[in-house]
């Protein structure tokens, strides 16, 4: 085994001496070794928070390396955070939020309080979101809007924005409507929590729902008084048929374009079972299409809504196209539903601000909407590429799927190892989503009841979204998800 002493002929070397035990073998190159070794010091803490390491210079001399070298691995570990580097005081270890202590050879060390990069599905890119064209927009927006428009809402929306909703949909989505029957809500949640509100009222006591899904969507529903009702998700999406096992399940929530966290597509024959068991039944479907607009490898799926305008709730949202802080969803209902929501939303529910509403308007009816999502689609698809690239040059034992669409993947980890796999993210300073926390089977009562893996066939994997961090963010973060991935 090759390892090597690095003693320090510095001027001014760090307090208790600058003698570095180095183990620099392993696979790789020096570089690399270098890389690593260093790392692992800092992560285990034999270099405390605050150490100042040789200069790159009397480090390459000690031992026996090329001096860009050790600088290239100095300013690697900067831009990930574990060194810091500042003119007049030289390289130092980065303060962290523990580290081993000399004195408790046992306590474990804690990974950063805060994580340096960000792969959760909380958000999209909004480094991107497009400033100039916006202010643009708001400018026309403004200057035509009629006084009567910053007055008080009538709860509907502006009906500048159920006009250009309704072209938009109609063209993009396959969305069957008339602006009459679109309802502007602030953001997905809220819309989400009218119709389930509106849903017990009319009687409905169970919620058919994915059996993978966000967990804040399950809370509001259960606010509302529903319970849910998993579905078992495989390769074709939701299994509809589970549908006719509960006879009081009235009302199903479904992703069918992009399953989330999955990224399977609802299979066309489940599509036409799910509509034709709304007719049969006299059931609502609440189609949550949170980002249609991003397909990469095959043609866009249309609408459910399409289908059957009168049994499916069409539910959209901004936050994804554009940012979550517009707080910006729309509601295409059938019109058994239209006067039920609006007198809800009336007694107090939060109304999305009106010069938000009359800006998105001009910004989808100026064609400025559909250049940014071409665009964004473009980044987007990129960034799938790089991580799929990356993954089987670094951990081909990987699988990835779902990434025909969407802004996030899933891959596939060895059985048993999702909370190691999170654990060593947290070290990284990634932040993470292991794919166990996205299903409800465990708190919300199977219709199906499966053991061990999901229905999807994977019993451990992360959810990674790669629309979250900002261009500049991207291939670190991406770094830090290789090294954090069990090895093979």
């Amino acid at each position: 085994m090759r390892e090597s002493w690095a003693t320090s002929q510095d001027a001014t070397p760090p307090p208790g001496g600058a003698d570095l035990h180095l183990d620099l073998t392993g696979p790789g190159g020096v570089r690399a070794n270098l890389i690593r070794a260093l790392r692992d010091a800092v992560r285990t803490g034999r270099l405390a928070p605050g150490t100042r390491l040789p200069s790159s210079r009397s480090l390459a001399v000690d031992l026996g390396l090329a001096r860009n070298t050790v600088a290239d691995a100095y300013g690697e570990l900067v831009a990930e955070g574990w060194l810091t580097a500042r003119q007049g005081s030289g390289t130092r270890v980065a303060q962290r939020t523990a580290s081993r202590t000399p004195e408790r050879r046992s306590a474990q060390p804690r990974p950063p309080a805060s994580p340096t990069y960000n792969l959760r599905t909380n958000s999209a890119d909004v480094s991107a979101f497009p400033r100039a064209a916006w202010l643009s927009a708001a400018r026309r927006a403004l200057a035509k809007a009629p006084n009567e428009a910053l007055g008080y809402s009538d709860g509907m929306g502006r009906p500048e924005l159920r006009a250009a909703l309704a072209d938009y949909l109609a063209r993009a989505r396959g969305v069957r409507t008339d602006p009459g029957r679109i309802v502007v809500c602030a953001g997905y949640m809220q819309g989400l929590a009218l119709l389930s509100r509106v849903l017990r009222q009319r009687g409905v006591r169970e919620l058919g729902v994915e059996e993978y899904g966000l967990w804040f969507h399950r809370d509001v529903i259960a606010r509302a008084g529903l319970r849910g009702r998993p579905l078992p998700v495989d390769q074709g999406g939701a299994d509809i048929g589970a549908l006719d096992a509960h006879k009081n399940v009235r009302a199903v929530l479904l992703t069918p374009a992009h399953q989330f966290p999955t990224g399977v597509p609802l299979h066309p024959d489940r599509r036409a079972a799910v509509v034709d068991w709304a007719s049969r039944t006299g059931g609502l479907i609440l189609e949550d299409d949170y980002d249609g607009e991003f397909r990469y490898d095959r043609q866009p799926v249309g609408s459910l809504q399409g289908l059957s305008p009168e049994h499916v709730v069409y539910c959209g949202t901004a936050s994804k196209s554009l940012a979550p802080g517009l707080r910006l969803g729309w509601l295409v209902l059938p019109e058994h539903l239209v006067e039920d929501v609006l007198a809800l939303k009336r007694t107090g529910e939060w109304a999305s601000g009106v010069l938000d509403q009359l800006t998105l308007a001009e910004f989808i009816t100026s064609g400025a909407y559909d250049r940014h999502v071409r665009a964004m689609r473009l980044r987007y698809r990129r960034r799938r590429d790089q991580i799929v690239a990356a993954l089987a040059e670094r951990a081909p034992h990987v699988r990835i799927t779902g990434i025909a669409a969407g802004l996030h993947a899933v891959l596939e980890l060895p059985p048993g190892t999702e909370r190691t796999a999170l654990q060593a993210a947290a070290w990284e300073g990634l932040a993470l989503e292991g794919l166990s926390r996205f299903r409800h089977a465990d708190t919300f009562g199977d219709l199906a009841a499966p053991e061990g893996p999901g229905g999807c066939g994977i019993s451990d994997g992360l959810v990674i979204a790669y629309g979250t961090p900002p261009d500049h963010a991207f291939t670190a973060a991406l770094d830090a998800l290789c090294r954090a991935l069990p090895a093979g």
